[in-house]
């Protein structure tokens, strides 16, 4: 996967001003087959013209800030990995936890979590499940997208194959009450 970003020349004048593979792209140990790559993110008023300094590296948190986005793009495993008998559970815990600061300190044991964003989730490849609360799930096929609004959810993945979604996460407020 190639991350190409563009910016303006000094005459204003269009460029590519990076071209990389997203760099803070991680292959879990724990999870075969899990790759989570960081591509992109914004404050919550980003300004133009590109200043030429990749954001990804000081992003704390995978969960942006009302305001604020992120470009994520996952690959699950099949959900048979999670069920293999030698599968470590405490250490992908915490192996996310080192990768996935933010977002995996809000899963639960069955991997349901809400996050306070509006998410964009266009499946690229594979085939995914959306779980929503009382188990009612969603069959995902490629470039099908998901708008998730801040809701309780999982990604199940029920196929024998990887899956690869792209996540565009933009932070969120909560309405008053």
């Amino acid at each position: 996967m190639n991350r190409i970003v563009t910016g303006q020349r000094k005459d204003g004048g269009s460029q590519v001003a990076m071209r990389s593979v997203p760099p803070r792209t991680d292959v879990f140990k724990h999870i075969p087959g899990m790759v989570s790559r960081l591509v992109w993110a914004t404050p919550a008023a980003p300004t133009l013209p590109f200043d030429g300094a990749d954001p990804t590296a000081d992003v704390t948190s995978l969960v942006p800030a009302p305001g604020e986005t992120r470009l994520l793009v996952v690959t699950f495993p099949p959900d048979s990995v999670f069920a293999a008998a030698h599968f470590n559970g405490q250490a992908a815990f915490e192996e996310n936890l080192a990768i996935s600061p933010g977002l995996a300190e809000r899963f639960e044991p069955d991997g349901m979590h809400e996050t306070p964003t509006v998410d964009y989730g266009i499946l690229l490849d594979g085939e995914l499940w959306l779980e929503l609360d009382d188990a009612v799930q969603t069959h995902l096929k490629p470039f099908d997208i998901v708008v998730q609004n801040g809701t309780r959810h999982a990604w199940r993945n029920k196929s024998d194959r990887p899956a690869t979604v792209a996540f565009v996460l933009i932070g969120a407020r909560q309405a008053a009450e």
